[in-house]
């Protein structure tokens, strides 16, 4: 498509919406507070369809952009109707925001890599946009993951950071000896709890170190382990046994061979 037929499809778009809220009852009857969590719905299927783009295709991510974008347009509607403000001071506002946090383009900043122009990112915000702190602004409701990598990329900002990911290898080390002290020793859940969670927080920042997005890489891992475990089942079913109902060995070498299966 050319401009104008994005412009245009977007304006159907716009129209389309206003037609939902006046007609539709469900539509009509939805909040910006009872709409959030399909929006967090459509934005974690569109994330794994992006993990699993070789497989789905590129229509099935442009399918779900589409659902996304809807609830971004669903919900600068509802506000329209409220007089609060509307899809256009909602584009209006992050192209500004945009062009202030881009000065190396629009302005006469210099940033030739990545890490420079993040590092002009999170001064503008502190300076020009008055946010206030090392941390400002980070939602706590974020998935855990996320959370802890937005900490620490916001300390690392300010110096606060491994110079390498051999160090944090060795802090990871560190902090699975602690966990394995707790285990041996006379300890709590509580106590448990926080050694483990300091372990993932020490495994998120090695993430970071490597330039692998944590989560993506615990998904990859989670849906490689249902794949063996299916995989698994398949193969003592080929031989005649239920995976359920034999020993943690027998389960483990058929785990093993469907690991196997799945590199090939």
């Amino acid at each position: 498509m050319g401009r104008d037929d994005i412009v245009e499809e977007m304006g159907r778009l716009y129209d389309l919406t206003a037609r939902l809220r006046q007609e539709c009852p469900w539509d009509r009857r939805q909040t910006q507070e009872s709409i959030v969590a399909y929006t967090l719905e459509e934005t974690y299927e569109l994330a794994d369809t992006i993990h699993r783009r070789a497989e789905l295709g590129d229509a099935a991510v442009c399918g779900e952009l589409g659902d996304l974008l809807f609830q971004v347009y669903f919900l600068a509607r509802v506000a329209e109707e409220q007089d609060l403000y509307d899809l256009g001071d909602v584009a209006a506002g992050i192209r500004n925001k945009l062009v202030r946090r881009h000065p190396h383009i629009f302005g006469e900043a210099v940033a030739d890599t990545p890490e420079q122009v993040r590092d002009n990112w999170e001064e503008i915000k502190r300076e020009s946009e008055g946010r206030e702190g090392i941390f400002h602004e980070i939602p706590e409701s974020f998935p855990s993951t996320l959370l802890a990598q937005k900490l620490q990329q916001r300390a690392a900002a300010v110096g606060f950071d491994w110079e390498k990911a051999a160090d944090v290898v060795a802090k990871v080390k560190e902090e699975t000896g602690e966990l394995e002290q707790e285990l041996c020793g006379n300890t709590t859940p509580d106590r448990l709890a926080g050694e483990l969670g300091d372990l993932l927080f020490s495994v998120v920042n090695l993430a970071r170190k490597l330039k692998v997005d944590p989560e993506l890489a615990l998904r990859g891992a989670a849906l490689r382990f249902r794949e063996r475990v299916e995989g698994a089942a398949r193969f003592a079913g080929a031989d005649g046994l239920i995976f359920e109902s034999i020993g943690l060995e027998e389960q483990e070498a058929y785990y093993q061979q469907a690991k196997k299966e799945q590199k090939r």
